[in-house]
């Protein structure tokens, strides 16, 4: 398993990031109550800027990433008393149904299919469990500097279908953030959206 993000670990947790991820927390708050019997999972856990606040109002979270660089430094954060289960792989690799809240942020993009990462969350999830996915509208591809990534953003009206098929019941899709960019050629501004399911 290749590690994309093996060299960016370590400065990762700049004012930039920590920004952006807490605008996705606070709308994701606003709409989802965890509560302290949940068990919760995060897809692309990275260093644990989502997770860790996730973390105090929840049972336990499982921090799932594919990098180990980025786990390595999540690790660093934790002590005896915390409450997070890392694994590092997929979310394939997480088998039991017992996961109530699955949020992810910015990192959907990275997934090789998600219709079968759907099917998945429908295999690990309880019956009324939430699902948060925040990441970006479809772009160009000038986000990460063109390089080859599986999606540059996602049609959300198609993601919501996909959704539904794999038995979720959609109840929100909105626009969140913008993050602009401003180079000499241009400025460029991109969306993140924040999709939230409930399983059936």
């Amino acid at each position: 398993m290749n590690d994309n993000f093996s060299a960016k670990a370590v400065q990762w947790d700049s004012p930039d990031k920590i920004k952006m991820t807490q605008k996705f927390l606070s709308e994701m708050l606003l709409h989802v109550n965890p509560q302290l019997n949940w068990k919760a999972l995060e897809i692309g856990a990275g260093t644990g800027l989502v997770g860790l606040n996730v973390e105090p109002l929840v049972a336990k979270v499982v921090m799932v990433d594919t990098s180990e660089a980025m786990l390595g430094v999540l690790k660093e954060k934790l002590n005896e008393s915390s409450k997070v289960e890392i694994l590092h792989g997929e979310v394939f690799d997480y088998k039991k149904q017992d996961i109530n809240f699955v949020f992810s942020s910015m990192a959907f993009h990275h997934l090789n299919v998600v219709e079968k990462t759907f099917e998945h969350l429908a295999t690990i999830t309880k019956s009324g469990a939430w699902i948060v996915v925040g990441d970006l509208v479809t772009e160009d591809g000038s986000f990460h500097g063109f390089e080859p990534i599986p999606y540059c953003g996602f049609d959300t009206e198609v993601l919501s279908n996909q959704f539904v098929q794999a038995g979720f019941e959609l109840e929100m899709v909105k626009i969140y953030n913008v993050i602009t960019r401003v180079t000499e050629e241009k400025t460029s501004n991109y969306e993140q959206f924040m999709l939230i399911a409930k399983r059936l």
